[in-house]
């Protein structure tokens, strides 16, 4: 079977800063595909070169078959692209946009009437469509960035942060409407900061970090490998470092222990991985208690995506967001304090 995408050694470099090193990653035919990272880790960059918004520097990219840059138009016509950014006329209704965005893909005339009320009622814009979109809630304008998208019928709609800034009663719209979409055989490629939102939704996962992609599979899949449940541990609100360590070399002595991290990022907690049992905590305590080292806070549960981030680079996605915006690398604190 053909793929739905195929993108293979992709690279990407813009003057001295390397965005993608190396992504490879396969989309299935009607299946929903999440590429999770953190800001900078190449997401967008992949998704743009795939759209045909850029040129990459190397690597082969095809949607259903067709090389994105060999023949970039006759791509287009298979893809849908909604950036992460709402770029709406607000003078136009819905309707009016929409048939712009049908000029643009040269849909035929007699089609046109159809397929706009097709999207509309896909989407649930009926009672908006004839208003200017500047009248439209954040949700709304989202609806209609989907509807534009979809109203050429693509084979794969692409989708960076579809419900980023969204209220609870959107987002679960938007998430609604992808499952019908997926039902319907359209594949779906998303990116999202929201790990629930990817946990929710894709078949399939890619993680990507600092332009390479570091785990693919299902959710399950991924979750399974790191296995275990995952156990915080703050021994203060902020601990020093010495007695992390302390800690640290403490619990690794326990039968019930599997893998201990040490979080600098959150106050020096300690995120353990310890074997699914019952009196995995208490156990702990009282380790932590005849050490005459006190809890500040402890909690167990399944793993989760963050977690299989964490495994993979030593901070979790929160952590990165925040090393990226604080203008910080945090290579130099991947994987630290691993085992």
């Amino acid at each position: 079977m053909t793929p739905a995408v195929l993108i293979e050694n992709l690279q990407k470099r813009y003057g001295s800063v390397e965005a993608v090193k190396d992504v490879s990653l396969e989309v299935r035919p009607g299946e929903i595909f999440g590429l999770l990272g953190p800001n900078g880790a190449g997401k967008t960059t992949t998704l743009r070169s795939l759209c045909t918004l850029i040129t990459p520097d190397a690597g082969h990219l095809a949607v259903s078959g067709i090389s994105v840059v060999d023949r970039p138009k006759l791509a287009r016509r298979r893809l849908g692209y909604v950036a992460q950014e709402v770029a709406l006329d607000k003078v136009l209704t819905g309707r009016e946009l929409l048939q712009l965005q049908a000029a643009l893909y040269h849909l035929p005339r007699p089609q046109i009437k159809d397929r706009i009320e097709t999207v509309a009622q896909l989407l649930g814009l009926q009672e908006w469509i004839d208003q200017k979109s500047g009248t439209y809630s954040g949700g709304i304008r989202k609806r209609l960035d989907l509807a534009s998208g979809l109203l050429h019928q693509p084979d794969v709609l692409v989708l960076d942060e579809p419900t980023v800034g969204l209220d609870i009663e959107s987002r679960v719209a938007v998430w609604d409407f992808l499952r019908k979409l997926r039902e319907s055989g359209t594949t779906v490629l998303i990116t999202s900061h929201y790990l629930e939102e990817v946990d929710a939704l894709a078949d399939r996962v890619a993680i990507i970090d600092k332009g390479v992609v570091i785990a693919t599979g299902t959710p399950s899949e991924l979750k399974d490998r790191v296995g275990g449940d995952r156990v915080t541990l703050r021994i203060r609100e902020f601990s020093p470092a010495e007695e992390a360590e302390k800690a640290k070399e403490l619990l690794e002595s326990l039968s019930c222990v599997q893998e201990i991290i040490i979080n600098p990022a959150q106050g020096n907690s300690l995120n353990l991985v310890v074997e699914p049992q019952n009196d995995a905590l208490l156990t702990i305590q009282q380790a932590l208690k005849e050490a005459g080292l006190p809890t500040f806070g402890i909690a167990q549960s399944r793993p989760s995506l963050d977690d299989v981030y964490l495994a993979a680079t030593g901070q979790t996605l929160m952590d990165a967001e925040l090393a990226g915006a604080a203008g910080r690398d945090p290579k130099a604190e991947k994987k630290r304090n691993m085992r």
